[in-house]
Protein backbone atom coordinates (compact mmCIF):
# COMPACT_ATOMS: atom_id res chain seq x y z
CA UNK A 1 0.00 0.00 0.00
CA UNK A 2 0.92 3.25 -1.08
CA UNK A 3 1.77 6.03 1.64
CA UNK A 4 -0.39 9.32 0.37
CA UNK A 5 1.64 11.83 1.68
CA UNK A 6 5.70 10.67 0.34
CA UNK A 7 5.14 11.10 -3.28
CA UNK A 8 7.52 13.84 -5.02
CA UNK A 9 5.60 16.57 -6.20
CA UNK A 10 5.89 17.28 -10.04
CA UNK A 11 5.61 20.20 -11.70
CA UNK A 12 2.47 22.37 -11.74
CA UNK A 13 0.73 24.12 -14.33
CA UNK A 14 2.23 27.45 -13.34
CA UNK A 15 5.78 25.84 -12.94
CA UNK A 16 5.83 24.42 -16.57
CA UNK A 17 4.91 27.92 -18.11
CA UNK A 18 1.00 27.03 -19.06
CA UNK A 19 -0.85 30.66 -18.67
CA UNK A 20 -3.35 30.40 -16.12
CA UNK A 21 -5.08 33.70 -15.56
CA UNK A 22 -5.23 35.67 -11.99
CA UNK A 23 -3.64 36.17 -8.87
CA UNK A 24 -3.14 32.94 -6.36
CA UNK A 25 -2.49 32.36 -2.32
CA UNK A 26 1.03 31.25 -1.60
CA UNK A 27 -0.21 27.80 -2.25
CA UNK A 28 -2.29 27.84 -4.73
CA UNK A 29 -4.69 25.71 -2.91
CA UNK A 30 -7.95 25.26 -1.24
CA UNK A 31 -6.19 25.56 1.86
CA UNK A 32 -5.16 29.31 1.20
CA UNK A 33 -8.42 29.60 2.57
CA UNK A 34 -7.39 30.14 6.45
CA UNK A 35 -9.25 26.99 9.03
CA UNK A 36 -9.32 24.65 5.74
CA UNK A 37 -7.54 21.23 6.57
CA UNK A 38 -7.32 18.74 3.56
CA UNK A 39 -6.38 15.00 4.29
CA UNK A 40 -6.02 11.74 1.99
CA UNK A 41 -6.28 8.25 2.76
CA UNK A 42 -4.36 6.18 -0.07
CA UNK A 43 -5.08 2.88 -1.03
CA UNK A 44 -2.59 1.34 -3.94
CA UNK A 45 -1.86 -2.25 -4.41
CA UNK A 46 -1.20 -2.91 -7.50
CA UNK A 47 -1.93 -7.19 -6.53
CA UNK A 48 -5.49 -7.82 -6.18
CA UNK A 49 -6.32 -9.20 -2.34
CA UNK A 50 -7.48 -12.80 -1.82
CA UNK A 51 -10.25 -13.77 -3.60
CA UNK A 52 -10.59 -10.80 -5.71
CA UNK A 53 -9.64 -10.28 -9.51
CA UNK A 54 -8.67 -7.12 -10.03
CA UNK A 55 -6.15 -4.63 -7.85
CA UNK A 56 -7.25 -2.13 -5.31
CA UNK A 57 -7.02 1.72 -6.20
CA UNK A 58 -8.91 4.06 -4.24
CA UNK A 59 -9.14 5.90 -0.86
CA UNK A 60 -10.95 8.92 0.70
CA UNK A 61 -10.44 12.63 -0.06
CA UNK A 62 -11.44 14.66 3.36
CA UNK A 63 -11.95 18.90 3.50
CA UNK A 64 -12.58 20.21 7.17
CA UNK A 65 -13.72 23.49 7.66
CA UNK A 66 -12.91 25.42 10.58
CA UNK A 67 -10.78 22.48 11.34
CA UNK A 68 -9.40 23.78 14.97
CA UNK A 69 -12.21 24.42 16.26
CA UNK A 70 -13.25 22.24 19.69
CA UNK A 71 -17.25 22.67 18.19
CA UNK A 72 -18.75 21.84 14.82
CA UNK A 73 -19.13 25.13 13.38
CA UNK A 74 -21.96 25.80 10.28
CA UNK A 75 -21.02 26.77 6.63
CA UNK A 76 -22.93 28.57 4.65
CA UNK A 77 -23.30 26.91 1.42
CA UNK A 78 -24.55 26.18 -2.11
CA UNK A 79 -25.03 23.50 -4.06
CA UNK A 80 -25.10 23.02 -7.98
CA UNK A 81 -25.89 20.16 -10.38
CA UNK A 82 -24.53 20.36 -14.16
CA UNK A 83 -25.33 17.04 -14.96
CA UNK A 84 -26.95 14.59 -12.33
CA UNK A 85 -24.78 11.11 -12.81
CA UNK A 86 -23.47 10.85 -9.41
CA UNK A 87 -24.48 11.49 -5.84
CA UNK A 88 -23.34 14.29 -2.89
CA UNK A 89 -25.12 13.45 0.06
CA UNK A 90 -26.56 16.37 1.89
CA UNK A 91 -27.42 18.07 -0.79
CA UNK A 92 -31.45 18.59 -0.05
CA UNK A 93 -30.71 19.98 3.64
CA UNK A 94 -27.74 22.57 1.83
CA UNK A 95 -30.45 23.66 -0.55
CA UNK A 96 -33.11 24.17 1.72
CA UNK A 97 -31.38 25.46 5.26
CA UNK A 98 -28.52 26.75 3.17
CA UNK A 99 -25.61 25.62 4.93
CA UNK A 100 -23.69 22.03 6.53
CA UNK A 101 -21.90 20.85 9.10
CA UNK A 102 -18.72 18.91 9.78
CA UNK A 103 -16.33 17.20 6.96
CA UNK A 104 -16.54 17.00 3.07
CA UNK A 105 -15.54 13.89 1.89
CA UNK A 106 -14.94 12.39 -1.50
CA UNK A 107 -14.73 8.75 -2.37
CA UNK A 108 -15.65 6.23 -4.90
CA UNK A 109 -18.82 5.50 -6.13
CA UNK A 110 -19.24 2.35 -3.86
CA UNK A 111 -17.93 3.69 -0.83
CA UNK A 112 -19.95 7.07 -0.34
CA UNK A 113 -21.99 4.48 2.11
CA UNK A 114 -19.32 3.84 4.56
CA UNK A 115 -17.57 7.22 3.87
CA UNK A 116 -20.68 8.49 5.14
CA UNK A 117 -21.13 6.16 7.99
CA UNK A 118 -17.30 6.66 9.06
CA UNK A 119 -18.00 10.49 8.94
CA UNK A 120 -20.80 10.36 11.70
CA UNK A 121 -18.46 7.77 13.74
CA UNK A 122 -15.66 10.81 13.42
CA UNK A 123 -18.06 13.52 13.97
CA UNK A 124 -19.31 11.58 17.39
CA UNK A 125 -15.86 11.01 18.99
CA UNK A 126 -14.42 14.74 17.45
CA UNK A 127 -16.75 16.67 19.32
CA UNK A 128 -18.35 14.89 22.22
CA UNK A 129 -19.24 17.68 24.10
CA UNK A 130 -21.60 18.52 21.37
CA UNK A 131 -23.22 15.25 20.76
CA UNK A 132 -23.00 13.77 24.19
CA UNK A 133 -25.85 15.39 25.33
CA UNK A 134 -29.36 15.41 25.48
CA UNK A 135 -30.27 17.34 22.74
CA UNK A 136 -31.97 15.93 20.09
CA UNK A 137 -28.88 16.19 17.56
CA UNK A 138 -28.10 14.10 14.31
CA UNK A 139 -25.25 14.71 12.10
CA UNK A 140 -25.89 14.79 8.12
CA UNK A 141 -22.02 14.69 6.16
CA UNK A 142 -21.50 15.80 2.85
CA UNK A 143 -20.13 12.69 0.29
CA UNK A 144 -19.95 12.91 -2.66
CA UNK A 145 -18.49 10.05 -5.44
CA UNK A 146 -16.96 9.59 -8.70
CA UNK A 147 -16.17 5.95 -10.47
CA UNK A 148 -12.75 4.02 -10.33
CA UNK A 149 -14.26 0.98 -11.50
CA UNK A 150 -11.33 0.97 -14.28
CA UNK A 151 -8.67 0.96 -12.53
CA UNK A 152 -10.15 -0.07 -9.29
CA UNK A 153 -11.86 -3.30 -8.08
CA UNK A 154 -14.83 -0.91 -6.98
CA UNK A 155 -16.97 -3.86 -6.27
CA UNK A 156 -14.78 -5.23 -3.62
CA UNK A 157 -16.15 -2.75 -1.23
CA UNK A 158 -12.70 -1.62 0.50
CA UNK A 159 -12.91 1.33 1.95
CA UNK A 160 -13.59 1.00 5.65
CA UNK A 161 -14.25 2.95 8.65
CA UNK A 162 -10.84 3.22 9.21
CA UNK A 163 -9.91 4.55 5.95
CA UNK A 164 -12.20 7.22 6.17
CA UNK A 165 -11.32 7.97 9.76
CA UNK A 166 -7.59 8.15 8.70
CA UNK A 167 -8.39 10.47 5.64
CA UNK A 168 -9.94 12.92 8.17
CA UNK A 169 -7.49 12.22 11.36
CA UNK A 170 -4.53 13.02 8.90
CA UNK A 171 -6.63 16.42 7.56
CA UNK A 172 -4.26 19.90 7.68
CA UNK A 173 -3.54 23.20 6.56
CA UNK A 174 -0.43 23.31 4.36
CA UNK A 175 0.21 22.09 1.07
CA UNK A 176 -2.44 19.53 -0.62
CA UNK A 177 -1.26 16.40 -2.63
CA UNK A 178 -2.63 16.35 -6.03
CA UNK A 179 -2.96 13.78 -8.69
CA UNK A 180 -3.40 9.78 -7.28
CA UNK A 181 -3.92 10.52 -4.05
CA UNK A 182 -7.26 10.24 -1.82
CA UNK A 183 -10.44 9.36 -3.26
CA UNK A 184 -8.44 10.61 -6.44
CA UNK A 185 -6.32 7.57 -6.78
CA UNK A 186 -7.76 5.67 -9.20
CA UNK A 187 -9.29 8.35 -11.60
CA UNK A 188 -9.49 8.91 -15.43
CA UNK A 189 -9.30 12.57 -16.76
CA UNK A 190 -9.70 13.20 -20.70
CA UNK A 191 -7.98 9.61 -21.24
CA UNK A 192 -5.16 10.37 -18.84
CA UNK A 193 -4.71 9.52 -15.47
CA UNK A 194 -6.44 12.11 -13.66
CA UNK A 195 -7.38 12.60 -9.85
CA UNK A 196 -7.14 15.52 -7.02
CA UNK A 197 -6.03 19.09 -8.15
CA UNK A 198 -6.43 22.39 -6.62
CA UNK A 199 -5.88 25.62 -6.71
CA UNK A 200 -6.63 28.86 -5.46
CA UNK A 201 -7.04 32.87 -6.50
CA UNK A 202 -6.85 35.95 -4.18
CA UNK A 203 -9.42 39.12 -4.54
CA UNK A 204 -9.60 42.01 -3.33
CA UNK A 205 -13.40 43.60 -2.19
CA UNK A 206 -13.21 47.01 -0.88
CA UNK A 207 -9.67 47.33 0.20
CA UNK A 208 -9.31 44.01 1.78
CA UNK A 209 -8.21 40.55 -0.16
CA UNK A 210 -10.28 37.13 0.30
CA UNK A 211 -9.30 34.06 -0.75
CA UNK A 212 -11.21 31.54 -2.79
CA UNK A 213 -9.54 28.07 -3.20
CA UNK A 214 -10.97 24.58 -5.15
CA UNK A 215 -10.47 21.16 -4.90
CA UNK A 216 -11.26 18.65 -8.15
CA UNK A 217 -12.09 15.24 -7.79
CA UNK A 218 -11.47 14.81 -11.87
CA UNK A 219 -12.44 11.74 -13.66
CA UNK A 220 -14.03 13.21 -16.48
CA UNK A 221 -14.08 13.85 -20.19
CA UNK A 222 -12.79 12.16 -23.60
CA UNK A 223 -9.17 12.72 -24.93
CA UNK A 224 -10.35 14.88 -28.33
CA UNK A 225 -12.37 17.50 -26.06
CA UNK A 226 -9.73 18.24 -23.83
CA UNK A 227 -8.57 22.20 -24.30
CA UNK A 228 -6.01 23.35 -22.05
CA UNK A 229 -5.42 27.15 -21.50
CA UNK A 230 -7.80 27.28 -25.15
CA UNK A 231 -5.43 24.92 -26.96
CA UNK A 232 -7.51 21.67 -28.19
CA UNK A 233 -4.39 19.51 -26.50
CA UNK A 234 -6.58 16.46 -27.20
CA UNK A 235 -6.41 16.79 -31.12
CA UNK A 236 -2.44 16.50 -30.80
CA UNK A 237 -2.22 13.87 -28.28
CA UNK A 238 -4.58 10.68 -29.32
CA UNK A 239 -1.99 8.08 -29.97
CA UNK A 240 -4.52 5.26 -31.01
CA UNK A 241 -3.86 3.16 -27.43
CA UNK A 242 -6.76 2.28 -25.58
CA UNK A 243 -6.67 5.07 -22.78
CA UNK A 244 -6.52 7.31 -25.88
CA UNK A 245 -10.14 6.35 -26.97
CA UNK A 246 -11.32 5.88 -23.43
CA UNK A 247 -15.37 7.25 -24.18
CA UNK A 248 -17.00 10.13 -21.20
CA UNK A 249 -17.29 7.32 -18.36
CA UNK A 250 -16.93 9.26 -15.30
CA UNK A 251 -17.68 12.35 -13.09
CA UNK A 252 -16.01 15.34 -11.36
CA UNK A 253 -16.67 17.06 -8.21
CA UNK A 254 -15.69 20.47 -7.37
CA UNK A 255 -15.58 22.14 -4.03
CA UNK A 256 -15.06 25.46 -3.62
CA UNK A 257 -14.37 27.16 -0.28
CA UNK A 258 -13.90 30.99 0.40
CA UNK A 259 -13.30 33.39 3.38
CA UNK A 260 -15.91 35.62 1.22
CA UNK A 261 -18.60 36.93 3.38
CA UNK A 262 -21.43 35.14 0.97
CA UNK A 263 -25.22 34.25 1.74
CA UNK A 264 -26.21 30.92 0.80
CA UNK A 265 -28.01 32.28 -2.55
CA UNK A 266 -24.72 33.95 -3.75
CA UNK A 267 -22.50 30.21 -3.05
CA UNK A 268 -24.96 28.36 -4.82
CA UNK A 269 -24.24 30.95 -8.02
CA UNK A 270 -20.91 30.56 -7.36
CA UNK A 271 -20.94 26.66 -7.37
CA UNK A 272 -22.62 27.28 -10.63
CA UNK A 273 -19.75 28.93 -12.47
CA UNK A 274 -17.77 25.70 -11.86
CA UNK A 275 -19.65 24.50 -14.84
CA UNK A 276 -17.51 26.97 -16.53
CA UNK A 277 -14.32 25.88 -15.09
CA UNK A 278 -14.52 22.69 -16.75
CA UNK A 279 -16.04 23.91 -19.11
CA UNK A 280 -12.59 25.32 -20.21
CA UNK A 281 -10.94 22.22 -20.57
CA UNK A 282 -13.58 21.16 -23.18
CA UNK A 283 -15.97 18.78 -21.81
CA UNK A 284 -19.85 19.37 -22.23
CA UNK A 285 -20.75 17.70 -19.49
CA UNK A 286 -21.50 14.13 -20.57
CA UNK A 287 -24.57 11.86 -19.96
CA UNK A 288 -22.69 9.53 -17.97
CA UNK A 289 -20.88 12.17 -15.94
CA UNK A 290 -21.73 13.48 -12.27
CA UNK A 291 -20.86 17.08 -12.35
CA UNK A 292 -21.95 17.98 -8.86
CA UNK A 293 -20.59 21.41 -7.38
CA UNK A 294 -20.54 22.77 -3.81
CA UNK A 295 -19.40 26.02 -2.37
CA UNK A 296 -18.87 27.08 1.26
CA UNK A 297 -17.99 30.36 3.26
CA UNK A 298 -16.04 29.89 6.71
CA UNK A 299 -17.17 33.93 6.68
CA UNK A 300 -20.32 34.64 9.35
CA UNK A 301 -19.65 32.49 11.92
CA UNK A 302 -21.91 31.05 14.25
CA UNK A 303 -23.03 28.42 16.38
CA UNK A 304 -25.66 25.59 16.01
CA UNK A 305 -28.69 26.31 15.54
CA UNK A 306 -30.23 25.19 18.44
CA UNK A 307 -27.53 27.55 20.37
CA UNK A 308 -27.92 30.20 18.06
CA UNK A 309 -30.34 33.10 19.44
CA UNK A 310 -33.37 33.89 17.82
CA UNK A 311 -32.14 36.50 15.53
CA UNK A 312 -29.13 36.59 13.73
CA UNK A 313 -27.13 38.74 11.18
CA UNK A 314 -24.89 37.92 8.39
CA UNK A 315 -22.91 40.29 6.58
CA UNK A 316 -22.85 39.56 2.30
CA UNK A 317 -21.19 41.19 -0.79
CA UNK A 318 -23.34 42.95 -2.77
CA UNK A 319 -24.02 41.37 -5.58
CA UNK A 320 -23.30 43.82 -8.13
CA UNK A 321 -19.53 43.22 -7.00
CA UNK A 322 -19.90 39.48 -7.88
CA UNK A 323 -18.65 39.13 -11.06
CA UNK A 324 -14.56 39.48 -10.15
CA UNK A 325 -15.89 36.62 -7.73
CA UNK A 326 -17.55 34.35 -10.28
CA UNK A 327 -14.24 34.56 -12.76
CA UNK A 328 -11.54 34.03 -10.24
CA UNK A 329 -13.74 30.90 -9.46
CA UNK A 330 -14.30 29.55 -12.98
CA UNK A 331 -9.91 30.71 -13.23
CA UNK A 332 -9.20 28.14 -10.40
CA UNK A 333 -11.95 25.20 -11.33
CA UNK A 334 -10.12 25.60 -14.85
CA UNK A 335 -6.11 25.02 -12.99
CA UNK A 336 -6.83 22.63 -10.82
CA UNK A 337 -8.42 20.57 -13.30
CA UNK A 338 -5.31 20.50 -15.17
CA UNK A 339 -2.96 20.52 -11.88
CA UNK A 340 -4.44 16.76 -11.02
CA UNK A 341 -4.00 15.61 -14.85
CA UNK A 342 -0.01 16.99 -14.37
CA UNK A 343 0.76 15.10 -10.73
CA UNK A 344 -1.03 11.88 -11.20
CA UNK A 345 1.24 8.73 -12.29
CA UNK A 346 0.39 5.76 -14.78
CA UNK A 347 -1.69 3.72 -13.25
CA UNK A 348 -2.54 -0.07 -14.88
CA UNK A 349 -1.00 -2.30 -17.05
CA UNK A 350 -0.43 -5.66 -14.89
CA UNK A 351 -1.90 -9.33 -15.56
CA UNK A 352 -4.39 -8.06 -13.40
CA UNK A 353 -5.80 -4.92 -15.07
CA UNK A 354 -8.39 -4.30 -17.87
CA UNK A 355 -5.82 -1.25 -19.44
CA UNK A 356 -3.48 0.42 -18.68
CA UNK A 357 -4.20 3.99 -17.88
CA UNK A 358 -1.06 7.07 -18.52
CA UNK A 359 -0.18 10.49 -17.08
CA UNK A 360 -0.11 13.52 -19.73
CA UNK A 361 3.30 13.55 -20.37
CA UNK A 362 4.59 17.55 -19.57
CA UNK A 363 7.19 17.51 -22.63
CA UNK A 364 4.55 16.11 -25.42
CA UNK A 365 2.06 18.84 -23.97
CA UNK A 366 4.59 21.82 -23.51
CA UNK A 367 5.46 20.67 -27.45
CA UNK A 368 1.70 21.38 -28.28
CA UNK A 369 1.25 24.14 -26.28
CA UNK A 370 4.57 25.82 -28.18
CA UNK A 371 3.07 25.46 -30.90
CA UNK A 372 0.04 27.78 -30.41
CA UNK A 373 2.37 30.35 -28.82
CA UNK A 374 0.79 29.13 -25.05
CA UNK A 375 3.58 28.73 -22.93
CA UNK A 376 4.95 32.02 -20.59
CA UNK A 377 9.01 32.54 -20.83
Amino acid sequence: MKNSTNSPQKPRGRDLGLPFRGETGPLNAITDVEGIAVGFRTIWEDAPRAGRKRPMRTGVTAIVPHAGSETPVPVYAGVHRFNGNGEMTGTHWIEDGGYFLGPMLITNTHGIGMAHHGAIKWMLDRYPTTYDTDDFLWIMPVVAETYDGALNDINGMHIGEADVRAALDAAAPGPVQEGNCGGGTGMITYGFKGGTGTSSRVVELDGKQYTIGTLVQANHGQRDWLTICGVPVGQHMRDGTPQSQLKERGSIIVVIATDLPLAPHQLQRVARRASIGIGRNGTPGGNNSGDIFLAFSTANQRPMQHRAPPRMQIEIVNDELLDPIYMAVVDSVEEAVVNAMLAAEDMGGTPHDRLKVEAIKHEPLLDVMRHYGRVNA
